[in-house]
């Protein structure tokens, strides 16, 4: 298929689509940079195997998988022309997502009352890498909720149709992504001794 044929529409389309599996890859690559560097680093001696993950992870986790389902109904409800119902489960996506952030940060609460700090020198390299990575997910979840709000507004202002739904397929795919991120790397946590 030639890339440069079709409408403008179509291009453009595709174009943004592009851009966003670009902004994906790179963001997996990131991730992929850090867990590695937990995987390596659990060789040294300083590495605490014994530390817990907090149970508002495992929550959290639950929220961003409902999450997506609701932005999957949001996206076919729009898709099929029930606009009220779709703006519904907009809504509903977005509270799980902000439900996610509080799991997370009650999350990271529940380390530093065990005594597990970022940094400093009752930290460990492991309690380190779970703040890092568990908050710079958290840093991309609030970015979805921004591009979440984005079709929001859209929707409100009538801009998605039965036709025309690019930007809350875009949306989808970004949180969908968060999701499974999400998934794997508290599997990743906790697995990883």
């Amino acid at each position: 298929m030639d890339l440069t044929q079709g409408t403008e529409v179509e291009k453009n389309a595709r174009a943004k689509k592009m851009m966003l599996w670009f902004g994906i890859v790179s963001l997996l690559m990131g991730f992929a940079g850090w867990t590695s560097a937990y995987i390596v680093s659990s060789s040294r001696e300083d590495w605490s195997s014994d530390i817990l993950l907090p149970n508002s992870f495992l929550y959290s986790t639950l929220a961003i998988i409902v999450s997506s389902f609701c932005y999957m109904l949001a996206k076919n409800a729009i898709k099929n022309g029930e606009n009220a119902k779709g703006t519904k489960w907009l809504w509903i996506t977005l509270g799980l997502g902000v439900l996610f952030v509080v799991l997370q940060f009650s999350g990271f609460s529940q380390m530093v009352a065990d005594g597990y700090y970022f940094t400093g020198p009752t930290s460990s390299i492991k309690v380190s890498y779970i703040f890092l990575i568990a908050m710079v997910h958290v840093v991309h979840v609030v970015a979805g909720m921004i591009s979440l709000l984005v079709v929001l507004y859209n929707q409100n202002k009538g801009k998605y149709s039965t036709e025309n739904y690019l930007g809350v397929t875009l949306g989808a795919t970004f949180w969908h992504f968060l999701d499974l991120l999400w998934i794997y790397l508290v599997l990743f946590m906790f697995f990883v001794k």
